[in-house]
């Protein structure tokens, strides 16, 4: 099935950019070294892990759901929170720029880590809405309006272009039961890049957008919005398997976007291997493309997926008989997959199994 998509042309130029509008930080010249002293050394990981995240000189950096930010070098292990300059406590993303700097992203604001302390970053609110895409550029979701885009040396606040919900959704969605970000439906659950450079954003219940750098896709699919039962599964992952279709956060359905097309082809999802059970879920909350282009997503108690290109077959982690509450998926440096928990922690594997992680501590 083909279906016409809306597409949003910008108005308002990125270029041309007044002193006014940016809120210059401090940018690093040299690589920053993440080997840190700060922090609290700790012997033990909170059960609540959101995020985890490798950076380029392989230390791991764990985000919490309420305690804080772990930082693990192999040898040590440190806790750092408000009282080391955090700007929150809650941990919902983990970032580094090409400078090696780390962003962490909370739901009070997004602290830079240059390697020594902490700085709050300070959205601009911009008339002129200062959408741009570039390939420096980072991008967050939690605490703003809509989302941000992080220039360089300036953290911009963007909105989303506002559509027909109603008329293309056939229901209300105009208010979400969610505090965050003022209970809008553009409230951004997650934000992910494909293979040709574009980003992808996810909202609470208004469907999911492209941007190109030049203009918007619009997917207003019913399942990418609130179900008839009421429940609000999000679009909080976007990713691209190897034969170019996107997967929204579901296995239900996947779409293909030709080049320069203003039309998507919505297909139905992969088959499930044998005793891979429809009860355990149709919905994932974190996904990635490994090294061979298999796909991994997560579930809140339903294990892991993966689909290599024909069938998804589902991989349990469980604590005994306790099913894990999987929040992300990461692949690190080595090509070892790690898993984020709502309730044990984190977990590693090898892509067969996942057993959860203990630091090594000397």
């Amino acid at each position: 099935m083909v279906l016409l998509v809306v597409v949003i042309t910008l108005v308002a130029s990125c270029k041309g950019q007044s002193k006014s509008d940016t809120d210059t930080l401090d940018t690093p010249n040299l690589q920053v070294q993440t080997n840190t002293t700060i922090g609290t050394i700790v012997t033990t990981i909170d059960n609540r892990i959101w995020v985890v995240f490798q950076d380029s000189n392989s230390n791991y950096w764990f985000g919490s759901n309420g305690k804080g930010l772990y930082h693990y070098d192999g040898k040590e292990l440190r806790l750092i929170t408000t009282e080391h300059g955090l700007v929150d406590n809650t941990i919902r993303g983990i970032q580094e720029d090409s400078f090696g700097t780390i962003f962490i992203e909370t739901s009070e604001g997004i602290s830079k880590y240059n390697g020594t302390s902490f700085t709050t970053l300070k959205p601009i609110v911009s008339p002129n809405n200062k959408w741009k895409l570039e390939s420096t550029d980072l991008w967050f979701g939690y605490n703003a309006n809509d989302l941000y885009r992080y220039a360089g040396d300036s953290l911009f606040e963007l909105k989303l272009p506002r559509q027909d919900l109603t008329k293309a959704f056939g229901r209300e969605v105009a208010r979400t039961p969610f505090e965050s970000n003022n209970f809008s439906p553009y409230g951004v659950y997650g934000i992910d890049q494909d293979k040709d450079g574009n980003i992808w954003i996810g909202t609470v219940t208004a469907g999911a957008f492209r941007y190109d750098g030049i203009s918007f896709i619009w997917i207003a699919e019913k399942e990418l919005t609130v179900m008839p039962n009421g429940a609000v599964p999000g679009v909080r992952s976007m990713i691209q398997d190897k034969d170019g279709f996107l997967w929204l956060s579901n296995f239900k359905n996947r779409y293909k976007i030709e080049s320069n097309s203003q039309t998507y082809e919505k297909l139905s999802g992969a088959e499930r291997s044998e005793g891979a059970s429809e009860e355990k879920g149709s919905y994932f909350n974190s996904g990635l493309s490994d090294v061979n282009g298999d796909l991994w997503m997560t579930t809140y108690g339903g294990g892991v997926w993966k689909y290599d290109g024909t069938t998804i077959s589902n991989i349990e982690v469980k604590n005994d008989t306790e099913d894990v509450l999987l929040i992300s998926i990461f692949q690190d440096n080595e090509g070892v997959l790690w898993l984020g928990s709502d309730n044990d922690g984190i977990y590693k594997g090898n892509g067969v199994s996942f057993k959860k992680f203990e630091p090594n501590l000397k």
